[in-house]
């Protein structure tokens, strides 16, 4: 469907974020030493609700990041922020205070005193921030491994107490945020059709038990292609029974309805009987 530029705008936001933690692991890999860390924590203390990107526990030390995948430059001026078109975002370093207060404060509750460190960690190697004071809780892309090797010149050992810890906190995570935005969309209003895996382009060719992509060239069998789009269908609809001529009709009639069917039977429970029949998910 067409989003809004609002939510076009939101939902590039939260890719670009997605792919700096992403990122944010991928450095992390490099790190030695039996460190604990849980990572998209949703959490909460005093009744409010609080995200850490990535927590790092040890019994020396507990690091918290908040992982950001800015792009382009961007300037301070006294506590506020702004992109070089004069914008001004959200102070970066508020949050992670706010997020530090917070855990903290449970860390208490837990009975655990052990020291927090805090960063706000940029990724993306294209960000720039001009007049920012030295003594900010910052870390720029070139400095990461430079931190990185500092930290694992003193690898910690695990003890009980903290992986306890570790397990406290990720039974205190909390699956689903009061606040989260439910965007509305119908199925009648969403276009239909199986999408190219590569490129994501609705421009599909069926030839034989193929699809091919006319933008890219991406070949795709049909029987994993029917099965993406059926899961494509269960995310966005949840609540609505998988049927042979749902799914027909999700991905436009590029598969005849005898075909879909023996694919979903084929990795499918089918329930009911035929007329009203739907299918279930096997239990794994």
């Amino acid at each position: 469907m067409n989003l809004s530029e609002k939510d076009l705008n939101n939902l590039t936001n939260l890719e670009k974020g997605y792919e700096g933690e992403l990122l944010f692991d991928k450095w992390v890999e490099a790190l030695s030493g039996d460190w604990l860390i849980l990572n998209d924590l949703l959490l909460e203390s005093n009744n409010t609700e609080f995200q850490i990107d990535s927590l790092w526990i040890s019994p020396e030390t507990i690091y918290q990041f908040e992982v950001k995948n800015y792009d382009g430059d961007f300037y301070i001026e006294g506590d506020k922020w702004f992109s070089q078109s004069g914008k001004e975002i959200k102070n970066p370093i508020n949050q992670l205070e706010r997020s530090e207060s917070l855990l903290r404060r449970l860390l208490q509750d837990f009975g655990v005193k052990t020291p927090i460190k805090s960063f706000v960690c940029f990724v993306n190697p294209e960000f720039h921030l001009y007049q920012a004071p030295s003594n900010l809780p910052i870390i720029f892309p070139t400095q990461f491994s430079r931190f990185m090797k500092k930290l694992s010149m003193s690898p910690p050992t695990i003890q009980k107490g903290y992986v306890k810890l570790a397990e406290k906190l990720v039974a205190a995570h909390i699956k689903e945020s009061q606040y989260k935005r439910v965007y509305e969309y119908r199925f009648e209003d969403l276009r239909k059709g199986v999408t190219c895996t590569r490129c994501n382009s609705f421009l599909i060719n069926l030839k034989v038990d193929v699809f091919i992509c006319k933008n890219c060239g991406e070949a795709e069998r049909v029987k994993p292609a029917i099965l993406r789009n059926v899961e494509e269908f269960t995310l966005l609809f949840p609540k609505r029974n998988i049927t042979t001529s749902a799914i027909h009709e999700w991905c436009n009639g590029l598969k005849t309805k005898r075909t879909i069917r023996r694919i979903l039977l084929e990795n499918y429970t089918l329930i009911g009987n035929r007329k009203n029949s739907y299918f279930i998910k096997n239990p794994k």
